[in-house]
């Protein structure tokens, strides 16, 4: 009988590469996120993973105490265990592949390059073609959201081609770039996502305005 070869989903490759990334540079890197070193940045996808009581400690006066000492402990971790304890991921129905990847493949690609891109020696990482159709399909998705508020049209390009207007608009900017960087650019990574923005000089400043970097 055949061997069937079972290759990861990129929800798993980018969760792995992720937690092989924080071990390589350690708790105390910097990372793209405001505020957060490298620990920081587990602690949330630790949360985000398992504890919905935490998440809501956002949203619910009552328990932001709770949640405060939820992050407290699990900061408080040793690096290794807290790594580990995102390496395993959730339980529940958001370890099923679809589900997982669905929910997590652009969120730990995008966390994956928040520790690359900080650090010194970062350079471009070379995506399986599946990959990169696959954050095409989700910044095509998701743009129509990210640049609601961008004031003009907002058309993403690739150079390879293939372009989706996300946001119409009397005047327009043209975002291109590889599927990669216009999802970074779409999460917010915009000072460090190698994207070029055409168009007119007052419609480039118009989307300027709503998204300085």
């Amino acid at each position: 009988m055949a061997t069937v070869t079972r290759h990861p989903s990129d929800a798993r490759r980018e969760r792995e590469g992720l937690c092989d990334t924080a071990l390589q540079v350690g708790p105390d890197a910097p990372t793209l996120c405001a505020g957060w070193d490298v620990r920081d940045l587990l602690v949330h996808l630790a949360v985000r993973d398992n504890r919905p009581d935490v998440v809501l400690g956002e949203a619910v006066p009552p328990l932001r105490n709770h949640r405060e000492k939820v992050l407290t402990e699990l900061g408080a971790q040793p690096f290794e265990d807290l790594v580990d304890r995102v390496r395993t991921g959730p339980h529940g129905p958001l370890k099923l592949p679809a589900l997982d990847g669905l929910v997590n493949s652009a969120e730990f690609f995008v966390h994956h390059e928040d520790i690359l891109r900080a650090q010194p020696d970062w350079a471009p990482r070379e995506l399986p073609r599946a990959q990169d159709a696959a954050l095409w399909r989700t910044v095509r998705v998701m743009g129509r959201v990210a640049y609601r508020r961008a004031g003009v049209g907002v058309v993403l390009v690739t150079p390879a081609g293939p372009r989706a207007v996300v946001r119409q608009g009397e005047e327009s900017v043209a975002i291109t770039g590889h599927s990669a960087e216009l999802l970074l650019h779409a999460f917010g990574r915009r000072s460090r996502a190698n994207v070029a923005i055409d168009g007119t000089p007052a419609a480039r400043q118009r989307f300027r305005d709503a998204f300085p970097d």
